[in-house]
């Protein structure tokens, strides 16, 4: 019996002795974080499924496991020998958790999570499904926790402020434009969990969550005070000063409960039930009126001030310039010496470190070689790793973390001899990545406007990535950050944002064909105002990314005269900002690597 089969049979009986008939256990934190630290790994310790998302439901009759399309083939390998069952979301004829548990839960049934890591929306959602039946639910504790011996410690790290001359703006100037929004919402008072706007807010960052600089932390803002709640011992009192000038009180991290139960609440409090737990949202819900909408930081965030547009340039100029001097690494000794996943990883990351300002990495290095490129989300290991031979695709997604910075890129290249269908897959990838970059659109449109144009060219070979094409870019926070996305597919409750000027967005269509290979190309993108006239403010957007595109990988039969036309302009760019730090046999390879097709 594996591992987690034996489990997995362990939790149904605790959960037969509770009189729990349904557990749902996410992939959370109590903060709705992406990347979840090892305390919070609740379904992974159960499952053994290692994937950044899933969510594992669990019966007397049967466990489930629902993950999106990046991870398919790993939830499949990963589960295997287990019983648990793979739900391969928005696939065709494959419930999602509300309409399975619509389904199989019966009247005078009980219903249980840890309420502090599902989120308020999906619990009000259960509700609403469930209110006119005699559904209970539970949701005050951890039921898996007594399961787990050794589970590690909550994470806690220093908290370190931003200097206010990379932030573009100070704490008090973020305070008056969020409580001028609370006014126009007729707030009196706001409450975010969310960790990034938290940390942006207050010009603060940490390392509680892997790769992405922040602390574990709540907020609850009023008319004339703001109180941080953060753990006593990750904060120091010079910080605590230098907030308390701007108005700005601590508390313990664990005193959220019960403040919110006692604090003085005289209107309504804006909250977002999208990244607020159930368990808080309850709090708030049973003494006070709601305002359920995006946080107001997430906006203000997303869209960044001059200083903070200045040092993105400056970093993915360096970034660009180490990503590609690796590539040329890669293409110049693949079966010439040794080289794996695990080890090509490691020499990148150690390339990136020696950038002035570096912090750490912005997630793991996704390397990947041949098939293994097929798996979205592929991580290769010390111990579980392949050899990267001179045939083939090779894929590197990868970014750091900067002192002005937040960095995100990924390329594809010819190790060595392709076939056909890899060339035409590859050239239809750069045809989109191109087109959406050269995009004209009108204020207004959202990331649902552009999509087509990344899509079209794979499209037309009826090919699909089962992912969304982009998504926002933190500074010196995280890489996917909200509101902005570029997506066709919207489900129920999913917000659309319109496109601003100063937003950062990632370009990324790719080909994903199990067992054989996996290509994406990605480019970040700055959001910019172009001419406006009697039709309106039109936009387009401009590269931050200068990496070349492997030439040997592209069969210009399978582009349009204006697709070869992009590429060129590309190249020239890419020529024009890395040649000045190239020499020698590097500019060589610069050079040829950036031509003119025809």
């Amino acid at each position: 019996m594996s591992e987690a089969k034996e489990l997995i049979s362990s939790f149904k009986k605790i959960l037969k002795r509770e009189k729990i008939d349904f557990y749902i256990v996410p992939t959370a934190d109590f903060h709705g974080s992406e990347y979840v630290d090892g305390y919070f790994k609740v379904r992974e310790f159960l499952s053994g499924f290692t994937g950044s998302n899933g969510t594992l439901v669990v019966s007397e009759d049967e466990a489930g496991l629902w993950t999106d399309g990046r991870y398919f083939v790993q939830a499949e390998r990963e589960l295997a020998g287990s019983g648990i069952v793979l739900y391969r979301m928005d696939e065709e004829g494959v419930p999602d958790i509300k309409e399975y548990l619509d389904e199989k839960v019966r009247d005078g049934q009980t219903i249980g999570f840890d309420g502090r890591v599902v989120d308020a929306k999906f619990g009000m959602e259960l509700e609403e499904i469930f209110k006119d039946r005699n559904v209970k639910f539970t949701y005050d504790r951890d039921v898996a926790d007594e399961l787990w011996s050794g589970r590690p410690p909550i994470p806690q790290s220093k908290v370190w402020e931003v200097p206010e001359a990379l932030c573009g703006e100070s704490v008090e100037q973020k305070l008056a434009r969020v409580r001028k929004k609370m006014t126009q919402e007729k707030a009196k008072h706001l409450l975010i969990s969310k960790l990034d706007d938290i940390m942006w807010l207050y010009n603060i960052r940490a390392n509680d969550v892997e790769c992405n600089p922040v602390a574990l932390a709540y907020t609850f803002i009023s008319e004339d005070n703001a109180v941080l709640f953060i753990q006593k011992a990750a904060i120091s009192d010079e910080i605590k000063a230098s907030l308390k000038k701007c108005g700005v009180g601590c508390r313990d991290y664990g005193d959220i409960t019960s403040f919110l139960k006692e604090c003085a609440i005289d209107g309504r409090v804006w909250c977002a039930a999208s990244d607020m737990s159930y368990l808080l949202y309850k709090l708030v819900k049973e003494r006070a009126e709601i305002i359920d909408k995006d946080n107001p930081t997430e906006l203000l965030k997303a869209v960044k001030n001059p200083t903070e547009l200045e040092n993105i340039r400056k970093y993915y100029l360096l970034d660009s310039v180490a990503l590609t001097k690796f590539l040329f690494y890669m293409k110049n000794n693949a079966g010439k010496e040794y080289m794996d996943e695990y080890t090509a990883a490691k020499k990148l990351d150690g390339m990136r470190s020696r950038i002035e300002g570096f912090i750490e990495l912005s997630f793991d290095t996704i390397s990947a070689y041949g098939a293994n490129a097929a798996m979205m989300h592929y991580e290769a290991t010390e111990g579980d790793k392949a050899e990267i031979k001179a045939e083939g695709l090779y894929l590197v997604d990868s970014g750091g973390q900067y002192m002005g910075a937040t960095t995100d890129v990924t390329r594809t290249v010819a190790l060595g001899p392709i076939t056909d269908e890899m060339k035409k897959h590859f050239t239809k990838t750069v045809c989109g990545m191109l087109r959406l970059a050269n995009a004209k659109f009108l204020y207004g449109c959202t990331g649902r406007n552009v999509d087509i144009m990344a899509r079209q060219p794979l499209w037309e070979c009826y090919i699909d990535y089962k992912c969304g094409t982009g998504h926002g870019i933190g500074y010196i926070l995280n890489v996917h950050e909200g509101p902005q996305n570029i997506r066709w597919r919207f489900r129920n409750g999913m917000t659309e944002t319109a496109l601003e000027e100063g937003m950062i967005v990632s370009d990324e269509p790719g080909v994903y064909i199990e067992g054989s290979h996996g290509i994406r190309i990605e480019n970040i993108l700055e959001i910019v105002n172009e001419v406006k006239n009697g039709d309106g403010q039109f936009m387009g957007f401009r590269h931050l990314t200068y990496v070349p595109i492997d030439l040997d990988a592209v069969d210009v039969k399978y582009m349009e005269p204006s697709d070869i036309r992009l590429l060129n302009e590309y190249h020239k760019l890419v020529f024009e900002k890395l040649s000045p730090y190239f020499e020698g046999e590097e500019l060589s390879q610069l050079k040829t690597a950036t031509r003119e097709v025809f």
